[in-house]
């Protein structure tokens, strides 16, 4: 009875951990280049009832017998991001910018260089490309992109080279956008405002160019991956979710009703 009442317990923990991962993926349903998440779970120890034995020999033999044991609840194994890739969405607009394939932009601040698949970009004063929060999109040899701000106008290629009409007519090459490309994306920590930075897990950067060798992925401007949410699935998990978890309640209900039923032996 109370080996039951215990398992009970650690299913609603493991269930409200679902609900809590299934809450923030519906939260950034509509988060450019948000990743979903995932739970699973595993079984607790389990308690040797009795051993297993093996087989006699001889005529007048036995047969083995299998173990006996009794599993003491579930334990949360794994939160996991999945990166599948995102639907792209377009906008027509320049500096939106979406990546086919499974790298991601760098960004800087200061000093600390973090990742994103979120592409859309904007120029500050200087004509310098950032990002929403005013990180800097880096280039090839993490060197910052400017833009004049006298250009007559700019364009971004499936290669990531970043180009733009000076005020005098003249083609120029403003730089190459770098994407990173890591061993276990799953590995990654993520940072906060659509942000990861690399673990000791996810492998170090590998830089690549759009297009090229590195296996990055393709750029595709005037475009934003959307979010990979797929709100059927997460309504669906959440129903199972919920149900797990009354189903859980039920169990330490019913324990509970039969230590009642033993505490009124005694009358």
């Amino acid at each position: 009875m109370l080996r039951s009442m215990y398992s009970g317990i650690s299913g609603m923990k493991n269930f409200q951990v679902k609900l809590d991962v299934i809450g923030n993926n519906i939260a950034n349903v509509n988060t450019y280049g948000f990743k979903k998440g995932r739970t699973t779970f595993k079984d607790l120890v389990s308690q040797q009832i009795a051993g297993a034995s093996a087989p006699t020999a001889g005529a007048g033999g036995r047969g083995g017998v299998n173990p006996k044991q009794v599993g003491l609840g579930s334990q949360l194994a794994t939160i996991d991001t999945v990166h599948t890739q995102g639907s792209l969405q377009n906008t027509a607009r320049p500096l939106d910018l979406g990546i086919s394939g499974d790298g991601f932009f760098k960004l800087m601040s200061g000093t600390e260089v973090t990742y994103t698949r979120a592409g859309n970009f904007y120029l500050d004063k200087t004509g310098q490309i950032v990002n929403a929060d005013g990180k800097f999109l880096l280039a090839t040899g993490n060197a910052k992109i400017t833009i004049p701000p006298d250009a007559k106008s700019f364009s971004v290629g499936a290669d990531g080279t970043v180009s733009f009409i000076n005020n005098a007519g003249v083609l120029t090459t403003a730089g190459q956008i770098e994407l990173a490309k890591f061993a276990n994306n799953e590995g990654l920590e993520k940072a906060g405002g659509n942000e990861y930075r690399e673990s000791t897990n996810s492998g170090n950067p590998l830089p690549s160019t759009p297009g090229g060798t590195g296996g990055a992925g393709t750029l595709v401007a005037g475009a934003l991956e959307m979010s990979n949410v797929d709100l059927s699935e997460e309504f669906t998990e959440m129903i199972v979710a919920q149900r797990g978890f009354q189903a859980n309640t039920r169990i330490i209900t019913t324990s509970d009703e039969i230590l009642q039923e033993l505490v009124n032996l005694k009358r």
